[in-house]
């Protein structure tokens, strides 16, 4: 945090918890909000040992009301759904990447009109990535009971501390929207919480291709063309497996396995069963379709085959330094968190590619702050 702010009025807890019990009460609540009036929007789940977010809780506040509302309620409501793709209606939120994992998988919906006031927060100056209950207390000056974060959300009855910290993850989000947008308008930054919140959505909702999953192994980048070609086919089928059978990845074969199985590239289940680390039982019940990729990948013909990206060399990263001091200076001169306005894996594009062409932080907001340095990086980053 960069400095501690000027307490805000606490926004009152309601006397008691309220529910909407039906699909027809939670769309007639949605009907009665006036047009373009924001939403508060969190959610609770459960995800130990499932690849997906299992939905506990959707917590709604709006016009003054804070409701809590059960998963099968959310999912039979129309109202919601479309309360959800309205980008005329806001959507308040902090830190909002799972919630949004949630909803793709949950109910297939891409949210859209999102504000994320994480980013809000970090946009008006108080520091990057500050978790919600932090930024409350500096805000409001109120403590928020965390200690039941990490309780069952799928049980029934939830506890009155389950239920009291479902409505405080609501309760402030309005009034630290003002405050944002507020502080947005004095640096003229009032567009660039929505653009940032829709370019992270729009990223988030993206389908992945399974087949590019492998580039997402960055220890995978050692190996050969070849031994990388079987890394992208065992990649693509974990996450199809994981898929299917709704297991967390390294349940199904950690990242390091399938590393070590791509570099061993096995022949046979007697091969395969001697890769360090690999279990007997995935050997059983995977093994012959393991090889069968192993064979695909090998066979491969890698010509216009994507490597995984290289770490920076020692000349590169040097650059990387000289390159990123002119970003720094421009976040430290508007308070704006380096991690948001030139993100590390942003930077380092900037210096494999030897260009700025295409680069999406020369764009929208970043493009008037940034405009001073553009010229300077690229005579530090041409070839």
């Amino acid at each position: 945090m960069t400095q501690r702010h000027t307490a805000l009025p606490v926004p009152p807890a309601p006397e008691t918890i309220r529910w909407l019990d039906t699909p027809e009460q939670l769309d007639q609540w949605l009907t009665s909000l006036p047009a373009g009036s924001p939403v508060s929007l969190d959610t609770e789940f459960e995800r130990v040992s499932t690849f997906h977010p299992i939905p506990g809780l959707v917590q709604l506040g709006g016009a003054g009301d804070f409701w809590l509302v059960e998963p099968n309620v959310a999912e039979a409501s129309t109202n919601f759904r479309q309360m959800l793709s309205d980008s005329e209606r806001p959507k308040l939120l902090y830190a909002m990447s799972e919630d949004l994992e949630l909803f793709r998988h949950w109910l297939q919906v891409a949210p859209e009109g999102l504000l994320d006031l994480q980013i809000g927060a970090a946009l008006a100056g108080a520091g990057f990535s500050v978790g919600y209950a932090r930024l409350v207390e500096s805000l409001f000056g109120e403590s928020l009971d965390k200690s039941v974060t990490r309780s069952d959300w799928l049980s029934r009855p939830l506890s009155p501390e389950q239920e009291r910290y479902a409505v405080d993850d609501i309760r402030y989000l309005e009034p630290l929207a003002n405050w944002v947008i507020a502080k947005l308008k004095e640096r003229n930054l009032e567009h660039a919480l929505a653009e940032e919140s829709r370019r992270f959505a729009d990223e988030a909702a993206a389908p992945e291709d399974v087949d590019r999953h492998y580039l997402k192994l960055r220890g995978g980048w050692t190996l050969t063309l070849s031994q990388q070609a079987v890394l992208q086919r065992l990649a693509a089928w974990r996450e199809q497996e994981c898929h299917k059978v709704d297991r967390p990845r390294n349940r199904v074969l950690s990242d390091a396995l399938l590393i070590a199985i791509a570099e061993r590239s096995p022949n046979s289940l007697s091969e395969l069963n001697d890769v360090q680390g690999v279990p007997g039982g995935v050997v059983k019940r995977y093994g012959e379709h393991l090889l069968t990729l192993v064979r695909a990948g090998k066979e491969a013909d890698t010509s216009g085959f994507e490597a995984i990206q290289r770490p920076l060399t020692r000349d590169q990263q040097a650059l990387y330094k000289s390159v990123k001091k002119y970003f720094k200076k421009v976040a430290e001169h508007h308070d704006i968190p380096i991690e948001i306005m030139a993100p590390r894996k942003r930077i380092e594009k900037v210096i494999q590619d030897q260009s700025l062409q295409g680069q999406a932080f020369f764009e929208g907001w970043r493009a008037t702050l940034l405009g001073s340095v553009v010229r300077d990086i690229e005579e530090l980053v041409k070839p």
